[in-house]
């Protein structure tokens, strides 16, 4: 999953040579999870077709300021769509274009757009090596970036015409990394790490029974997700859950008991800006597990259990410089007991909810929780999905951390 999952991004094509590369744009775009737009001046239509690229970003392509399809011409909104945008991307960008998005000469349904949008704006240039050095291409690209835009800059290489230097619209693949890479930099999270623990732990009364819980995980599957759209790099601890995430930003440790868990947690907190710990781990184990299957040749069994490691309360004793955030699962007295865990495990935030609600609790895609911070301060919210609630929960962290 990359950073740029669910954005809405805007491709504008100009009539260079490089147009061809931007169904490869397209693509990856498309690939890692963004909706796509894209516009074109007229004469771009002469280097790539808008057949094309409507196929591979499965929305129509705009090139003027109507659709004259029969006797009633239809106007396209520019305005509209600048605003739909949440990054404007030009590539390439003839020097043609890129003086008139300096000039804001917008005689062309790319440039009226260019000048309606609201989003972050990178372009790519592209053109021959001394119209690239010319006085004039320079003072548009640094008026371009003096208004706030990105320049994702031209590389070295063989030209159209033959010529060696400079002026090579960016790989496709390097545009994407480009506008990643500067999307993390402004996230509030970036440069932090976040570790995050989910789902149930397994204790083993044999090789084929254990005591288990009905977490599944999916509480702390948002929230590690949601940490790294914030820009975070994210070690995400799981008991076994059919929970999977392929964020690039995500290093998963998969565990079973609770012994391996606090093993793995240990083995990385010292690192951590930020320790979420929302699986349900046992609090009890057998305290001796059978080598081979045992056998029903009883109408009773009886188990002696003891008492798993606390991972919290270890956490709560070591931290430094983390945040440390607790789970807390109520049945009865439920705020009372959940300030009394905040306390007792020197937690900065705790989240409470309870079984009594309705949606709330195990096996749901649901969650109604109560925030209680260090100083006792309490927020309640609604009920909400899961991903909504790991929006609230990093949502305080964030005021934490900026307070």
């Amino acid at each position: 999953m990359s950073i740029l999952r669910g954005k809405h991004i805007l491709l504008g094509i100009t009539a260079g040579i490089a147009a061809y590369k931007t169904a490869s744009l397209v693509r990856l775009f498309i690939k890692a999870g963004a909706d796509v737009k894209v516009i074109m001046t007229p004469a771009a239509k002469d280097f790539i077709t808008p057949l094309t690229l409507s196929t591979l970003s499965k929305n129509p392509v705009i090139s003027s300021f109507t659709e004259e399809t029969d006797e009633n011409a239809v106007w396209n909104n520019h305005v509209d769509l600048g605003l739909w945008a949440d990054l404007f991307i030009v590539a390439p960008v003839t020097a043609n274009t890129l003086s008139k998005m300096a000039a804001g000469s917008s005689d062309n349904f790319l440039v009226a757009t260019y000048l309606s949008a609201k989003c972050p704006v990178y372009f790519a240039p592209a053109m021959d090596l001394d119209m690239y050095k010319h006085p004039s291409t320079k003072a548009s690209l640094e008026t371009l970036q003096s208004f706030g835009n990105i320049m994702i800059p031209a590389t070295a290489g063989e030209l159209a015409s033959g010529l060696v230097g400079e002026g090579r619209m960016a790989e496709p693949e390097a545009i994407v990394n480009h506008i990643e890479s500067h999307i993390l930099e402004t996230m509030p999270l970036y440069g932090k790490t976040v570790l995050v623990t989910a789902g149930p732990t397994y204790e083993a009364i044999d090789p084929v029974r254990f005591i288990g819980n009905h977490s599944s995980g999916l509480m702390g599957f948002e929230i590690a997700n949601h940490a790294a759209q914030l820009g975070a790099e994210v070690i995400y601890i799981t008991g076994p859950t059919h929970y999977k995430t392929d964020h690039s930003r995500i290093k998963t440790i998969p565990v079973v008991s609770a012994e391996e868990m606090y093993t793995q947690v240990h083995a990385n907190f010292q690192s951590v800006d930020i320790a979420i710990l929302s699986a349900a781990v046992a609090d009890y184990k057998p305290k001796t597990t059978a080598t081979s299957k045992i056998k029903k040749a009883s109408p009773t069994l009886s188990l002696e259990l003891e008492k798993t490691k606390d991972i919290l309360a270890s956490l709560g004793a070591i931290k430094s410089h983390q945040l440390l955030v607790g789970f807390a699962l109520e049945t009865n007295d439920e705020v009372a007991n959940a300030i009394k865990k905040l306390k007792s495990k020197n937690l900065d935030l705790i989240v409470l909810n309870s079984l009594n609600d309705a949606g709330a609790g195990f096996g749901g895609t649901t969650n109604k929780v109560t925030l209680i911070d260090k100083n006792l301060v309490q927020t309640e919210f609604p009920l909400k999905s899961k991903a909504e609630v790991a929006i609230d929960i990093m949502n305080e962290l964030l005021k934490q951390f900026n307070a």
